[in-house]
């Protein structure tokens, strides 16, 4: 067995981990939860539960003592923004995601008022490419449109982005020691990298600055997501 492969079955959870529990069905989600026990205490609930019971499964989480980041990427009207981000303080949840608009920012920052959810803004989604962005429109690169959604969410009094783990340092830069930088995209060297286009390993992640990382089919699609879950946070406490 390599050194990569090898973990401490008895290594505590780490709070930087967050899994993401992108599956179809909320009792799947509960049973991946059980899967996982004490490997893992901070989890992503995404669109995939939002269609269905999301947030009946956020409240029985926290119940339990589990942080719930809620990946809602929301995007809509100042106002729509403001009254969804109120109503999502009140349910005690600790992440939510907002898309790095200006104008949608503010609205969520307003919203959550003085409750302990943290406003994360997405500045560009992993699985795009900087040839992606250009069949968008954009004229940027995916580096220099992170780095102006950045500046905007600090301006926008946002408590941290959501960012690829090769702009992680870039955003530790610009927010300072305090702000989340939050990196999807994470991938062991002995996971596939799936649809990530700007992948790296969790100690990379972490060493160019993430807050937290979000690890999701390395565990969640292991035959054994406890164990796939304590060999990550073996490689964590390495970095």
């Amino acid at each position: 067995m390599t050194a990569a492969a090898r973990f401490d079955a008895d290594v505590a959870c780490d709070p930087r981990l967050i899994v993401p529990l992108d599956l179809p069905t909320v009792d799947q989600a509960r049973e991946m939860v059980a899967a996982i026990g004490e490997a893992a205490s901070f989890y992503k609930i995404g669109l995939e539960l939002f269609a269905s019971d999301g947030m009946t499964l956020a409240r029985e989480l926290k119940a339990q003592g589990k942080q719930i980041f809620l990946d809602w990427k929301l995007h809509d009207i100042g106002t729509t923004v403001q009254r969804s981000a109120a109503v999502l303080a009140e349910s005690g949840c600790d992440f939510l995601t907002v898309h790095g608009e200006p104008q949608v920012m503010a609205a969520a920052v307003r919203g959550r008022g003085r409750s302990g959810l943290k406003v994360l803004a997405v500045t560009v989604l992993t699985s795009l490419s900087d040839d992606d962005l250009q069949e968008m429109g954009f004229t940027e690169t995916a580096r220099s449109l992170v780095e102006r959604r950045i500046h905007h969410a600090v301006a926008a009094g946002c408590d941290g982005v959501i960012a690829s783990p090769h702009e992680a340092q870039l955003a530790r830069a610009i927010g300072g020691p305090d702000f989340l930088v939050v990196t999807p995209g994470v991938r062991p060297d002995w996971a596939a990298k799936n649809d990530q286009a700007r992948a790296a390993t969790p100690a990379q992640a972490l060493q160019a600055g993430a807050s937290h990382i979000v690890c999701g089919r390395p565990i969640t699609g292991a035959n054994d997501p406890q164990a796939a879950a304590q060999r990550i946070v073996a490689e964590m406490a390495g970095a």
